[in-house]
């Protein structure tokens, strides 16, 4: 089991259930935006957040921030040790940085002397992207130990200032390269590890990296908290991290979709049904399974299991629960219907 520590009131590592993270893409410094859009990510269920610090304005505006929302807010910090510092004295509750990028040995342990003082944990971050020079020479290139060699020489630098409350990443774009790094790093650390697939790309081919190579981990048992990261919408990552979760057995809370491919049985307008309850069971929290299926061999047969599910036919479906069938309704009254079952479970 990997060590425990704590952004703001959010446990991390130690056997504590896996926090979905996630980052603004406003300006910091713009506190009534990057408020707004923190809200927005807490309602969809995130549960830390971070932003970044790329000048002292933004470092500046941290108080003004916190002070406004409801759960932990992590700086992401490069170059500049002297934000981390602003940020600590401001109440940040972690802070994002690579030891060996902020200057020299005086800097890192300012900035260890500063968090140790605050009780502010440190996330070392290390990309694919942003590996040092001298480890791409040493391994012909980005590869597992070279990730894990730079996350750990990070790791020695803080130890040497008695700095001891970590976390780690090593995050890449390839997902088979960022699962060995991390199944490595496991072998070699108890500190917790943030997963994510850096830089995954849009919501279609981003969520599938991201639940290949989190998910992945997942079943493994390796990883602490996650962040899903898409070109998009932050709101988007948290649907993608609770959907992760849940998949992988870690999340119980919502409703588990399931719904069948169609096949030429089919005589029902299936995919837009299936979408359609999707959506309306978006924010619905109760521990559940829905079947949208498409005739009477997938539906009360192989979907028996579900709580609650709807079987088409031509023009029409059935509304069952358990395997046994409720009654039948008109197509265009079918999700209504099921909506309906469900508010009564």
């Amino acid at each position: 089991m990997t060590k425990q520590l704590f952004v703001g009131k959010v446990a991390v590592g130690g056997g504590a259930p896996v926090s979905i993270q996630s980052m603004c893409n406003t300006k910091t410094d713009d506190v009534a935006a990057t408020v707004a859009q923190i809200k927005k990510l807490e309602a969809a269920g995130c549960e830390i957040i971070r932003v970044a610090i790329p000048d002292q304005a933004a470092a500046e505006a941290v108080d003004k921030i916190k002070e406004q929302i409801d759960i932990p807010l992590i700086a992401d910090i490069h170059f500049n040790y002297r934000y981390a510092l602003t940020v600590a004295e401001r109440g940040i509750d972690a802070i994002r940085i690579n030891p060996g990028n902020i200057g020299g040995e005086e800097k890192v342990k300012a900035v260890a002397d500063m968090c140790r003082r605050k009780n502010i944990p440190i996330r070392i971050g290390v990309n694919g992207g942003s590996l040092e020079k001298e480890l791409r020479t040493k391994y012909g290139g980005v590869t597992a130990e070279a990730l894990v060699e730079s996350a750990m020489g990070h790791v020695a630098l803080l130890n040497k200032f008695d700095f001891d409350d970590i976390c780690i990443s090593v995050k890449c774009s390839d997902v088979p390269l960022t699962m060995a790094a991390y199944r490595l790093l496991s072998e070699q650390t108890d500190y917790p590890l943030h997963l994510g697939v850096t830089e995954a790309g849009t919501p279609s081919m981003g969520m599938v990296k991201s639940a290949m190579g989190i998910g992945g981990l997942l079943c493994l048992g390796i990883g602490e908290p996650i962040r899903v990261t898409l070109t998009a919408d932050p709101v988007e990552e948290i649907y993608a991290a609770k959907k992760i979760l849940k998949a992988a057995g870690l999340r119980k809370e919502g409703v588990n979709l399931i719904a069948c491919p169609t096949c030429g049985r089919t005589r029902i307008d299936l995919i837009p049904i299936a979408e359609e309850v999707e959506r309306r069971l978006m924010d619905c929290d109760k521990n559940i399974t829905v079947a949208v299926m498409g005739c009477a061999v997938n539906g009360p047969g192989e979907a028996s299991a579900a709580d609650i599910g709807i079987a088409g036919g031509k023009g029409e479906g059935l509304l069952f629960r358990k395997g046994e069938i409720l009654y039948k309704v008109p197509q265009e009254q079918l999700v209504d219907a099921l909506m309906k079952e469900i508010e009564a479970l």
